[in-house]
């Protein structure tokens, strides 16, 4: 009888040992999936910033009192006064140098004013949002009227990516869109 109670117990500590297992694991479990969430929420504002900054590319190339006033410029004029980006050699970075910074803060946008201040699309968490505009080709408007094809306007073709990075991220998340301005035709 003495026998059977050792090995009782033996059984019993087993049974322990494997719901503490099972205990670790599950709680393991629901830490990783939690970091993935908030990592998944991180991104999701990162996309949102970077969807905001392409639509304030659009507000400021709309905004009659920027576009009349002569000491202003919206993104795409001034992207139009650099040099052209090259769609094989070149890509369009959220990091590039090379190109003008249009900032989304959470102020929001204002007319008639060039969004050009570094600051935080939300704060929490802190989420940067930006956009970098490059112009690409002019090339003669395709449509269905022969109006614009017959006359000296032409079509003026960019690109505008959004940038949205949440602070103490490795990484932002970019969109990108194509535009199509109707211009005078430089020739």
């Amino acid at each position: 009888m003495i026998k059977q109670q050792g090995l009782v117990m033996v059984f019993a500590l087993l049974v322990l040992m494997s719901l503490t297992i099972l205990g670790v694991a599950s709680v393991s479990s629901g830490l990783m999936q939690t970091k993935m969430a908030a990592s998944m929420e991180r991104k999701s504002f990162a996309f949102d910033a970077a969807e905001a900054a392409i639509a304030g590319v659009v507000f400021e190339s709309e905004d009659e009192s920027l576009l009349s006033d002569p000491l202003k410029s919206d993104p795409l004029s001034e992207a139009r006064q650099l040099n052209a980006i090259d769609l094989v050699n070149d890509e369009l970075s959220c990091f590039d140098n090379n190109r003008i910074d249009r900032f989304i803060t959470d102020d929001g946008l204002t007319r008639g004013r060039m969004h050009v201040d570094n600051g935080n699309f939300r704060t929490n968490p802190e989420t940067r949002s930006w956009s970098k505009s490059a112009f690409v080709r002019e090339e003669a408007c395709r449509g269905s009227s022969n109006v614009i094809g017959g006359s000296n306007i032409s079509c003026h073709i960019f690109l505008v990516r959004g940038c949205g990075q949440t602070v103490g991220s490795n990484f932002a998340v970019a969109n990108t869109i194509s535009a199509a301005v109707f211009a005078p035709a430089s020739n």
